[in-house]
């Protein structure tokens, strides 16, 4: 049995960083390419059937907008 670690992190990014790694995902995509990167230290490849997602969020005067990728390692 694989033991399991949880793991959620978050990482700021600047501008132009942001736009780097948006640059690398939609040039993956569109090669059929899993996207490789590396995120506080760790390693990880974005399989090409990810589900991809937008999702909106406001609370009071607070809105966040997140891009989101979601997979199952088998």
């Amino acid at each position: 049995m694989r033991s399991e670690r949880g793991r959620d992190v978050e990482k700021i990014n600047s501008a132009a960083q942001f736009v780097t790694n948006l640059r690398r995902l939609a040039d993956a995509l569109e090669k059929g390419r899993k996207l490789k990167i590396q995120i506080a230290g760790e390693r990880v490849y974005v399989p090409m059937c990810a589900a991809f997602n937008i999702e909106h969020e406001r609370e009071g005067d607070d809105e966040e907008i997140e891009f989101q990728m979601k997979w199952t390692n088998s």
